[in-house]
């Protein structure tokens, strides 16, 4: 296994914390770890399920990631978490052209699964993604927590620890709504479309190990919540504390709000 050399490490709960000095060498970190998953789920099966996140929040760990010479894309799948309902995969908020432009198209590989937001038939998209997760079930999951402590697009007004669904329609709450908008996607908040497609929190969960990756002051808020707070929808990335093999991946700046042991 590679070594990691955080500047500050905590536990709470089931939840690993690591955090660095800044957000290259938080990402650098997280890729060595997932990297190093993947490697011990070959030395037991042919291939990796791999789920992968979007947004300004994980530009550092893709970097590094894809970067890594020694990870054998023609051996994984690849799904990922959330996409907007109607958006056309060539729009610049598409999760979908996201994942093409920063990582897929680069590494190749063995098959890479999308959430079609934009199908025909929600309903029956939905049934077909489903049918997938279930299928390959998810090895290693690489996940952010949005500013209003969501996972995925499960907000808190509509995030469920005990969903039947693995994926949904989701009704995105104005504050990452806002979120989308601040980080460039969209020009104004009317142009962010209302609802999106989500994985669910169980679906998340059900990850064998994740790898959730947060930098940014303004995320720090969030990260102090899903540490200190109560495992409560109100802050859904609190579950992630119930998780065996699960760590959290910090800059600085979204380390602000860690105790002192």
């Amino acid at each position: 296994m590679t070594t990691r050399n955080p500047v500050r490490t905590t536990k709470i709960d089931s939840l690993s914390v690591e955090a660095y000095d800044s957000k290259q060498s938080m990402g650098q970190a997280a890729a060595r770890f997932v990297a190093d998953h993947i490697q011990k789920v070959l030395g037991k099966k042919d291939h990796v399920n791999l789920m992968l996140a979007t947004g300004a929040s994980q530009f550092a760990f893709i970097d590094a990631f894809k970067n890594i010479d020694t990870i054998d894309w023609s051996k994984i799948r690849t799904f990922h978490l959330d996409e907007y309902i109607g958006l056309n995969p060539d729009h610049k908020a598409s999760f979908r052209k996201y994942l093409h432009d920063r990582i897929i198209d680069d590494v190749q590989p063995k098959e890479a699964y999308f959430l079609e937001g934009d199908a025909d038939d929600i309903d029956k998209e939905i049934e077909r993604y489903e049918n997938l997760l279930k299928k390959y079930p998810t090895d290693i999951a690489c996940i952010g927590i949005g500013e209003n402590g969501h996972i995925a697009f499960n907000d808190p007004p509509i995030a469920d620890f005990d969903d039947p669904q693995l994926v949904k329609i989701v009704e995105l709450d104005n504050k990452s709504r806002r979120q989308q908008v601040g980080e460039g996607w969209f020009d104004t908040i009317e142009d962010v479309p209302k609802e999106a497609l989500s994985l669910t929190v169980p679906a998340i969960m059900a990850s064998d190990v994740i790898s959730c990756v947060v930098p940014d002051s303004r995320k720090a808020q969030a990260v102090h919540d899903t540490l200190y707070g109560p495992v409560t929808t109100d802050c859904p990335a609190s579950i992630l504390r119930t998780h065996e093999n699960a760590v959290l991946f910090l800059d600085k700046n979204s380390a602000a709000g860690l105790k002192n042991k």
